[in-house]
């Protein structure tokens, strides 16, 4: 079997985790967006973070989302996911973060948050674990604490759940429900 190394320090980090925030494009989606003939605009979502995003939320963990974008798919992709914490159309997406820490009474070094370009910068700075995707922003990944091995949409927030619930000894848990 397969497992990924990780480092003390990143686990660390990733065992005070209560709270996971995400972008959606470049995140959750490859980053493009398709616009139809009549306007309508088109996403691909990755299933593994899907089910990666549901384990952590069935362990306890709190998922969100904060995008710049307004989409009704977005809006969609949260309910089929049942992530009761979205907020689209934020230019500024500081005070959605502190909003949400403050409802959930979650202090910001037990947030992860991960983005792929300069507007996720600041709230990748001030979480406790902050993660960016391979194909991030070149300035981003410097920054990161960790940087996925995949890219956006293509299982990279999996990846992320997956190191979350090892770091909090929930990984194996939930591999044997399904063995």
């Amino acid at each position: 079997m397969i497992t990924p190394h990780y480092s003390e320090e990143l686990l660390s980090k990733a065992r005070r985790i209560k709270l996971l925030i995400c972008d959606v494009d470049g995140v959750l989606s490859n980053g493009q967006v398709i616009i139809g003939n009549h306007g309508e605009e088109l996403k691909t979502f990755n299933i593994k973070d899907g089910f990666g995003l549901k384990s952590l939320m069935k362990h306890g963990i709190e998922v969100a989302i904060i995008t710049g974008r307004n989409s009704e798919i977005v809006a969609k992709r949260c309910q089929e996911l049942s992530i009761k914490h979205y907020y689209q159309g934020q230019q500024d997406k500081i005070a959605a973060y502190d909003e949400l820490c403050e409802k959930l009474s979650i202090q910001p070094s037990q947030v992860c948050h991960v983005g792929d370009d300069l507007p996720d910068l600041p709230l990748m700075r001030r979480s406790g674990l902050g993660v960016t995707v391979a194909d991030g922003h070149w300035f981003v990944r410097e920054h990161a604490d960790w940087v996925t091995p995949s890219h956006g949409g293509f299982g990279a927030v999996r990846e992320i759940t997956d190191m979350i619930l090892e770091s909090q000894s929930a990984l194996k848990q939930l591999h044997r429900e399904y063995y």
